[in-house]
């Protein structure tokens, strides 16, 4: 009962999945082009001027905005609305809807400066928990000293 429909000027790669739609309609908008390897979803909407890179996923009844670029191993749940000019970076995982004019990466995928300060803190990890346990063995030491 549902269809695909692709627009003007749209260039899809190899081994590129669009699923028809269940009811309704899965649209690929004119000018958007997806790269080898993508897999679209029943009732996707993908907007005029999007770029879709290798090995991502877009799950069903998501609607892309307008000019959003999805780097390469992307995943995008079902259900959400990703804004216009979006750039989402490679590999992540995208749960929730996107506000347009937003940058974001990860796993989850948050805003690019917060992910970045996330990423920082994750790889100074090992040196802090090596100071928290130093710390620790420091208070021990002092506590049992007062306490005799």
């Amino acid at each position: 009962m549902g269809k695909v429909v692709i627009e003007d000027e749209v260039e899809i790669g190899a081994n590129v999945t669009i699923d028809r739609a269940t009811l309704g309609e899965t649209r690929i908008a004119k000018g958007s082009k997806i790269d080898n390897l993508v897999q679209i979803a029943h009732n996707v909407t993908v907007g005029e001027n999007t770029l879709i890179v290798a090995q991502s996923g877009v799950s069903g009844s998501t609607k892309i905005g307008k000019d959003v670029t999805i780097a390469g191993q992307v995943g995008l749940v079902g259900h959400i609305e990703i804004g216009d000019r979006v750039i989402i970076g490679a590999q992540s995982g995208v749960s929730k809807s996107v506000k347009s004019d937003t940058f974001i990466f990860g796993y989850p995928a948050r805003e690019i400066h917060r992910a970045r300060r996330i990423e920082a803190c994750i790889t100074q990890l090992p040196e802090h928990f090596k100071r928290i346990r130093e710390l620790e063995r420091k208070l021990k030491n002092k506590i049992e000293k007062e306490e005799t």
